[in-house]
């Protein structure tokens, strides 16, 4: 019986367009941005952000050097949330109808730009944070382990006393899916944009 659910950000929650993410870093001078930037996983000082290894500030350094000019805080703030085209809100709704019965949990690679954000009232319609939606948030930066790593699973795991078999995890990246399931989590897959509502209620019954 499934009485935890961990869900994924991008691409899950958020609908994603990597292409405009890119377009956006490389308006702002970062030309090498379409070999750093990916929908599953960073590279560079994009993959030391969600890592925690880097911060905004020395984020903000590393692109003034690649660009040879100076990128401000908000121009980085503004490129990443390139990646959301739309957080729907019905997904929203459905999820916190599944707090009152289930416990539910985020598990992101993500950075601070998007999750600092993400914690306002700016993150939805309705001003609600995105910490209404779950009872933890484990995000890269902060734990300091991105997936697929085991590392970050068994942490997960672990810190919430979450049991794999009694665990559902929604993911839209294969590898992470992959990884989730070696362990005993049960899981599922959706595609970007994908409406999984039915799919993940076919795993509660």
């Amino acid at each position: 019986m499934i009485k935890n659910i961990v869900f994924d950000l991008g691409g899950v929650i958020m609908d994603l367009d990597t292409d405009r993410a890119v377009s956006r870093f490389v308006e702002i001078g970062v030309k090498n941005a379409p070999e750093l930037v990916n929908a599953y996983q960073q590279k560079g000082v994009f993959l030391e952000l969600e890592e925690g290894l880097a911060d905004r500030e020395t984020f903000c350094e590393k692109l003034s050097e690649y660009a040879g000019k100076e990128i401000s805080d908000e121009e980085a703030l503004n490129a990443w949330r390139g990646f959301i085209t739309d957080i729907p809100q019905y997904k929203l709704d459905y999820i916190l109808d599944l707090r009152s019965k289930y416990k539910l949990y985020l598990l992101s690679n993500t950075n601070p730009f998007i999750l600092e954000w993400a914690r306002t009232s700016s993150f939805t319609e309705a001003g609600r944070p995105i910490t209404a939606y779950f009872d933890k948030i484990y995000a890269s930066y902060e734990v300091g382990i991105t997936k697929p790593n085991k590392e970050i699973f068994e942490f997960m795991l672990k810190d919430s006393g979450m049991i794999p078999s009694e665990t559902l995890f929604i993911d839209d990246g294969i590898r992470n899916v992959e990884m989730a399931s070696s362990m005993g989590i049960v899981t599922y897959c959706p595609e970007n944009k994908e409406d999984w509502r039915a799919a993940v209620d076919s795993f509660l019954v």
